[in-house]
């Protein structure tokens, strides 16, 4: 499975393609398969997304997993605060710096 994220272009959040538009949050995020380059080059010449690329996941029972640890914590937000977190990520352990 292959997803797409990026930032934000006003408020700098990460972002995850929904297959409509994009959202804050993992579990939103569809397969783009093939068509992930082609989604990120026109969402970043509409300025609706910045430095979007793809990533890897695998298919959990709450949505989306990325595969890299990098991805899996900008999924749950931002980490030196847990008031701001999205969410946290049990498998990881705790990445809280």
């Amino acid at each position: 499975m292959k997803i797409l994220t990026g930032n934000d272009l006003g408020s700098g959040a990460v972002v995850w393609w929904t297959g409509e538009g994009w959202s804050r949050f993992v579990a939103d995020a569809v397969d783009v398969d093939e068509h992930g380059a082609a989604i990120a080059a026109a969402e970043e010449a509409a300025r609706r997304v910045n430095a979007p690329y793809v990533i890897e996941a695998s298919a959990g029972p709450d949505g989306p997993v990325p595969a890299h640890i990098k991805d899996r914590v900008r999924s749950v937000g931002p980490t030196v605060r847990d008031d701001l977190a999205l969410a946290r990520d049990p498998r990881a352990g705790s990445y809280v710096i």
